[in-house]
């Protein structure tokens, strides 16, 4: 089995570390290198260094400081968690964390230069955090790739929830929205005046094309334009600002230009139709037992292979 790495940045990390350094804590100074070995990992060392490095990540992000074994667990955690991704060919690489990371920069309304900045301005190497998106990236992979069938959520149970907790409905009307994201390329460090440039051109598209069959001919043969695969949504995935900008574009037409980290973006909007769907409350209650499911079944996956691991401590 080859399960699917996925690279969407953790939220649990986002959701700790964005209220966090968004308020800026007091300067931590850079520690001392030490490379002094603690724990033996299958043969991976976890080093003073490692350690203190995630106490500090730990403490930025849930404001409380750790105790030093709880630490040296989570670390162990992560290496069992890397060695059994290869094991399955679970093995993000430089780009796929580099673009987790970009991604959370981006949630956060910084660039990734800014994001590392502000961790290492509190004492925290940018790698530290790169290394734990990433066992948490492979570990969700293998988590989702090897018990699918166990995570399932029947919809019989999710209903019968509903109503056992009051809930008179399970679906209520809504919109579906077919769509076609658009980028113009703007290449890293291009001047405001291209920027400006593409933004302009942007423009003259949108008053060009009436249908998505226009913007597919049109952006297909366009240099440093490009036009991805369609995408349906419904009311419940979108955030409202989003769905407002798509109920006042007229179908086949596109979305107004926005500036994003690969340049110019916009929307085609294909189609826009009434449909069903499900209830703030059933969402909530499937997204709650899926998570239930989630947590028991990686506790059980981790000790598992926890317990084959070789751990050998050398100094605490």
């Amino acid at each position: 089995m080859r399960a699917t790495i996925m690279t969407t940045t953790p939220l649990s990390i986002l959701r700790l570390l964005l209220p966090v350094l968004a308020a800026g804590l007091m300067l931590i100074g850079t520690p001392a290198r030490a490379q002094n070995i603690v724990v033996m990992v299958n043969g991976d060392p976890i080093t003073d260094f490692d350690i203190e490095q995630r106490s500090k990540l730990d403490q930025l992000t849930t404001q409380k400081t750790p105790s030093r074994q709880d630490v040296i667990n989570e670390l162990i955690d992560d290496k069992v968690k890397m060695k059994e991704g290869k094991k399955y060919g679970v093995d993000p690489g430089v780009s796929d964390i580099d673009q987790s990371y970009a991604g959370m920069a981006q949630r956060m309304r910084i660039t990734p230069e800014q994001l590392t900045k502000s961790l290492e301005v509190k004492g925290v190497r940018p790698e530290t955090l790169k290394s734990r998106m990433k066992a948490e990236m492979v570990w969700t992979s293998l988590v989702r790739g090897r018990y699918k069938e166990r995570l399932q959520v029947g919809e019989k149970d999710v209903a019968d929830k509903v109503r056992s907790e009051g809930g008179e409905k399970l679906q209520i009307e809504g919109t579906e929205y077919k769509m076609q994201p658009i980028v113009l390329i703007v290449p890293r460090g291009s001047s405001q005046a291209f920027m400006e440039q593409r933004h302009k051109e942007a423009e003259t598209y949108r008053a060009r094309v009436g249908s998505c069959e226009e913007a597919n001919s049109l952006f297909r043969s366009t240099p440093n334009a490009a036009i991805r695969e369609s995408v349906t949504k419904t009311t419940a995935d979108l955030p409202e600002a989003l769905r407002k900008v798509l109920d006042d574009t007229p179908i086949g037409h596109l979305t107004p230009p926005e500036v994003t980290r690969q340049g110019i973006e916009m929307v085609v909007l294909c189609s826009r139709k009434p449909t069903t769907i499900d209830t703030p409350k059933k969402r909530e209650i499937r997204e709650k037992m899926y998570a239930e499911k989630y947590e028991k079944t990686s506790k059980a996956y981790l000790d598992e292979i926890r317990k084959a691991a070789m751990i050998e401590y050398r100094n605490r």
